[in-house]
């Protein structure tokens, strides 16, 4: 590894982000410092403990310092259970960026549900100017806020979006900001309104119905390869393929969740995940399972494989 590197891969929390350049001037937005610093890290214990144990590669880390330096969406590829979404919690972790936004993609997901929502139904009949109750922003709108540091953005199995969604993200991801209509048409007599974000944290004051983020966020999409996008989305995104984890990475990732002793003790649960695997799909927190159950049931260990490390491609 050499200095440039913002996201080490290890761990353990550093404030390097503070230290990252200023972007190219294709990649600057609005001013820096406009607003709030992402808010209080996310205590929940099982995404803390993903992130604190995720195991990153030196490509992995490489890569995930490019999107950095360019302000560029990383779109990570890569079968299930390769630690495609946990990158992102292992990020914000690391450098101390709060919580992370996550957007899950269905084939019914829009530009505007990561944007914003507004209840036009509840403001109906009421007559005060408290617009900014029936607003909500998205975890992209809120991602896009002019915050000091950038907030991380999990857009998590684009592939499932509908065919538009890739295309309709580019001037979003290009312009680094948005527009609220139901605000920018009150902006004359209420050109400042406050409106929830998606991690309800404290509000943004959107400005003219008008949001344009600071520091580009840290964007993160996973995809597990189910289609092909446009070429014109994959020229705006650094791109990393995930591969399947060896012996050695499993080993280590086994290590990191349930113990150094552990991981010399499943030997044999990690050769036969490995053959299983040439079979069909598996995914690594199967052997995980497969390594705890064995470790506490005390049964016959080649049974409990079996019954944890089914393929996720057949019934079988």
């Amino acid at each position: 590894m050499t200095d440039w590197m913002i996201f080490r891969g290890t761990g353990e929390q550093h404030d390097g982000i503070r230290e990252l350049p200023a972007p190219p001037p294709w990649r600057t937005f609005g001013e820096p410092g406009a607003y709030a610093e992402p808010g209080a890290a996310d205590t929940a214990a099982h995404r803390l403990a993903r992130a604190i144990t995720y195991q990153a590669d030196e490509r992995t880390v490489e890569l995930v310092n490019t999107a950095l330096y360019l302000r560029r969406p990383l779109l990570i590829t890569g079968h299930p259970g390769t630690g495609k979404s946990t990158l992102a919690y292992a990020v914000a972790h690391e450098l101390g960026l709060g919580r992370v936004l996550r957007w899950p993609i269905t084939s019914r997901s829009t530009l505007a549900d990561g944007l914003y929502r507004y209840d036009a139904i509840g403001r109906v009949g009421d007559a005060g100017e408290d617009i900014g109750r029936y607003l909500r922003l998205g975890p992209l709108g809120t991602a896009l806020a002019p915050f000091r540091l950038p907030r991380v953005l999990l857009i998590d199995e684009i592939d499932k979006s509908d065919i538009d969604l890739p295309n309709d993200l580019l001037d979003v991801f290009e312009e680094g900001e948005y527009e609220i209509p139901e605000l920018s048409r009150i902006a004359s007599s209420v050109p400042d309104v406050p409106v929830r974000p998606a991690d309800n944290g404290p509000d943004i004051v959107v400005g003219r119905g008008h949001v344009r983020c600071g520091a580009f966020p840290i964007v993160l999409l996973t995809s597990n390869g189910e289609r092909e996008f446009p070429p014109a989305f994959l020229r705006r995104c650094v791109r990393l393929d995930l591969p399947q984890p060896g012996p050695e990475r499993l080993a280590a990732i086994v290590s990191a969740h349930l113990g150094e002793s552990e991981a010399g003790a499943a030997r044999d649960l990690i050769a036969r995940f490995l053959q299983r695997r040439e079979l069909g799909e598996l995914a690594t927190d199967q052997l995980l399972n497969a390594v705890y159950l064995a470790r506490h049931s005390g049964g016959d260990r080649e049974h409990l494989a079996e019954l944890v490390l089914r393929h996720l491609n057949t019934s079988g």
